[in-house]
Order: structure tokens, then sequence, then C-alpha cells
């Protein structure tokens, strides 16, 4: 049953539902990425958990978000149960046995798991924008922050770093508008604004240091298997716009980190990207194209990219064509909506003359997908009917102590669980306002000593003037005649004058 480099996933069925053959997932090809769908409560959980162990047990490291918690699961062994051990025996599964796989917990807000953060310069400002839902001109302001960043050294870590960096670029915007392109304040004050409440939203436990090494979510055991990064979601998944930026993040690190492997015999790393539907929702065009990009140009990097949701409908074409392997279960179609996305499933699998795949979609059971696989040069296989296999790890999730017990014998733990706050663009732009701050206070005692010598001088000044002889102002005889004499003269001349040129004025003299 079980072949070596392949994962089982289930066994196909006859249309007289007798059993046909086994369906694998070549491990040389899980790095074109997939696709699983269906409504809820079909089993698109139980499919995620299932390749996961596969995956784990071949030696391929995963990551997933677990929105629901029952993912944590696979860090226990499956406990018996009667419609697992019939699955199995309907299946021809002999050799099921149950098992616990390596898990490592995550948790952006450091309660079920570790913390996993990244720094606000890692971010960038597209995704940022992205986060906050900025309009084009805001998204030009934090471009701008980021190019100030960077010319003058200031290094973007949290939150903190850049509301100051906001703040002094709203000090300076005439002269960086001059420069650099047009930096309103209401812009800076509007994006401000979006960081607070991204902060309520739990923003500030992601951004900071120490960042997360891609190398820690790549490990595999002593004893070859891969392991198994689980990221607590469920609280995360209130806050929609971070779950999807968080993931897409990881999806660009891992693409500019990595080194290009080509096509290796299995996969460097599988990648879960659970409620894909959240990274596409009103994402702007811009951002759907470098998704669409990223997603093409990762598979050389030996990571294959799953995307789990309840419609096909979710994920745009030019992604949607890139996703070879599939696992397609039940699908509704009371509206049209879900009757196109029943249409759209059913079209993109290669047909199979026994059985209209459409029809087949809104009838399959609990446990049952449509699979179809890629094979030798990546051509897809014919779809088939298929019962999947039972998981062998725990159905459900963990309790609390299994958690904390297994968050503490982590391998990366103690690595991230303190934040670190060095010295970034917070504390270089206090240092300056402090200096500048210090400079005005010198400057402003100066002026105050200053102000206060030339009063004192004044004040010298008039006791000299106070202190000297004083001299008689009454004058003589004589000097009292002359002046009297003086002023009757030149009151006569004026009159003279102004007669004169008046002219008329002087008839009747």
């Amino acid at each position: 049953m079980l072949e070596d480099g392949k994962i089982y996933l289930g066994t196909s069925r006859k249309p007289d539902d007798s059993l046909q053959g086994p369906e694998y997932l070549d491990l040389k090809l899980a790095n074109r990425h997939g696709l699983i769908t269906g409504a809820t409560g079909t089993g698109k959980t139980v499919s995620l958990q299932i390749l996961t162990e596969g995956f784990s047990n071949a030696g391929v490291p995963v990551f997933c978000a677990d929105v629901k918690g029952d993912l944590s699961g696979l860090a226990m062994a499956g406990e018996g149960k009667d419609f697992l051990e019939k699955r199995a025996q309907d299946i021809g599964l002999e050799d099921y046995e149950y098992q616990d796989f390596p898990a490592i917990f995550w948790d952006l807000f450091g309660e079920q798991g570790h913390p996993i953060r990244t720094t606000i310069s890692e971010m960038g400002p597209l995704l940022l924008s992205r986060l906050m839902d900025l309009t084009d001109a805001q998204e030009g302001v934090l471009n701008i922050a980021f190019r100030i960043a960077d010319d003058e050294g200031m290094l973007l870590l949290d939150m903190k770093d850049l509301q100051a960096l906001l703040a002094h670029i709203a000090e300076r915007a005439d002269e960086i508008s001059a420069r650099l392109g047009n930096v309103s304040k209401q812009s800076v004050a509007a994006i401000q604004r979006s960081l607070l409440v991204l902060e309520e939203q739990g923003g500030e436990h992601f951004f900071g240091e120490p960042a997360l090494e891609i190398g820690d979510i790549m490990r595999t055991t002593r004893d070859g298997r891969g392991s198994i990064n689980i990221l607590a979601a469920d609280k995360l998944m209130m806050s929609p716009r971070l779950y999807a930026t968080f993931l897409l993040w990881l999806l660009s690190e891992l693409f500019e980190e990595l080194p290009e492997v080509g096509d290796p015999d299995r996969p460097r790393l599988v990648f879960f990207f659970d409620e894909a539907h959240l990274l596409f929702d009103d994402a702007p065009k811009i951002l759907v194209e470098r998704v669409e990009q990223v997603v093409k140009l990762i598979r050389s990097k030996g990571v294959g990219v799953y995307f789990v949701t309840q419609n096909p409908l979710d994920v745009p074409d030019g992604v949607l064509a890139q996703l070879g392997n599939r696992v397609q279960h039940a699908l509704r179609a009371y509206t049209p909506r879900e009757q196109k996305a029943v249409k759209t499933a059913a079209e993109t699998f290669r047909p199979n003359p026994d059985f209209n795949a459409m029809e087949t979609i809104t009838n399959l059971g609990v446990g049952e997908a449509l699979v179809s696989t890629l094979q030798k040069k990546g051509v897809p296989s014919i779809v088939q009917r298929t019962l999947m296999r039972p998981p062998q790890s725990r159905l459900g999730p963990l309790t609390p102590a299994e958690r904390k017990k297994l968050v503490a014998m982590s391998p990366v733990a103690g690595q991230y669980d303190e934040a670190v706050d060095r010295e970034s663009a917070f504390e270089i732009l206090s240092k300056r306002a402090d200096e500048r701050a210090r400079k005005e206070e010198e400057q402003q005692k100066l002026e105050e000593e200053q102000e206060q010598l030339e009063k004192e001088e004044r004040e010298r000044a008039r006791k000299e003037r106070a202190n000297r002889p004083r001299r008689s102002n009454r004058q003589s005889v004589g000097e009292a005649a002359l002046k009297s004499v003086t002023r009757t003269i030149a009151s006569s001349l004026g009159r003279a004058l102004v007669r004169g040129i008046l002219g008329s004025l002087k008839r009747g003299f």
C-alpha cells in the first residue's frame, strides 16, 4: 500500500463502489503547490492533517495555521475509534497505526506558543499598507517614510519606531515634500490613526525582535522527520487582515531568503494557507499580482504552497492555474454562486469517463473527495473519487496542560520568548529631540544671561549719570536778550516769506 517517495492519500473507488487503487501524492511534484476545498464539515481539516503527517514522515517540515485548534492534535498519537478503524478496513489499509508527530507551537500573541515576530522594516511598505488599508496617497507617504529611515540609517523595528518616524516627518513636511514628493500632515495623521487601530488588534505583539529565523521553521528531528510548525490562529482570526498579511509576509520571506534548488526529490518546506480567501478579499490588484508571482517562483526554492478554502472561486484564476495537486471535498449548489463554484471545480479536473465530476462533487460523503495529483512530467492524473485515509494523530485539540508541556520542551524554547528592544528609530529620534531641547535650553540661558548683563550695564550707567556734578541751567541777562532778538527776527522773516509766496495775500498792505 505505501510507496517510497510518495504520500498515501486514500483509495479510489469504482462506480460500483468497489476499490480501485491507492491514490498518492508524488513528493517530487509536491512543490508544484495544491488546493484543498470543500464546504464546512466535509473533511478539509482531516485532509490537511493527513497531508501534514505524510510530509512529516517523509522528512519535510510543514508550516500550517490552526484556525479552529484541531490541528494541535498532531502532536499526540491518535486514540482508537471505531469509525477510524472502519475507514482503514474499508480502504484496505492493513498497517494502520497511531502515531504522534514533532510539533512546534507558535502564537503571534505569545499565549499558546512561542511568540513569532518580524520587524517593520522586514514587513515593508506594501504589506503594511495592505495591513492598514491605506489609500494610494497614504501608501506614498509610507514609502517616503521608509526612504527617510533608510537614508538616515534608522532601523524600524516596532510600532513605536514607525510612530516616532511619522511624527518626525510631519515636522519636516515642507522640506521633505520639496525633495521627495508631497507629504501632507493629513496623510501622516491618517496613517498614525491606522497604526492605533492595528495596535488595538494586537499588532504590537507581531512587530519587534527577536524576529523569526526562517531556519527555525525548517527543522528536522534526529529520526529524520520534518517538524510541524503550528500557528495558533483562533484568536488571530479575529483580525483577519493581520492573519492574511502575516502569512503573506512569511511566504515572501521564504521566497527572498531561500536559494534556488530547482525540482528536488522532496520539498524543503510545505506551507498550508488555511482560510485562503482572507488573503484575496478586497486585495488591491498589485498585491494579487505579487502573490501570483511569489507562488509561481517559490516552487524553484523547493517550497510547496497549499491553499485551503471552502470555495475554489476564493482563489484568483492566475493563482488557481498554478495549483496542480487537488483535493476537492463536497460542495453544495443551492445558489447561483455555489453552482458556479461546483462547475469551476469540476472543470479544473482532468475528466474521468466513469463519472460526472460536477454531479459527484455535490454527492460526496464526509471524508470523501475527488483527488487529482501531478504525475510524471507534471501531467495531472485523471480525477478519482477517493476515500481519504484516517489520520494517525489525534482528532481534536490538545488540552492546555499538554500544549504547555510541549512548548516548554520545544527546540526553540527560550529563543523567542523575551522581547528585545535595541536602539532604533524611536531611540535615535528621542536622542535628537533631547539634544535639540538641550541646545534650546542652553541658548535660552545664554540669552537670559546676556539680558541680565545688559540690564546691569544700564543700571550701572544710570548710577554713573546720577553721580555726575550738575550744571546750572539759569541764563544770564545778556543771553536772554540775545535769544529774544533772534526769535523776533526769525518770526518776521517767516511771515514775510509766507506772504511773498502766497502773492495775493499781500494785497491790502
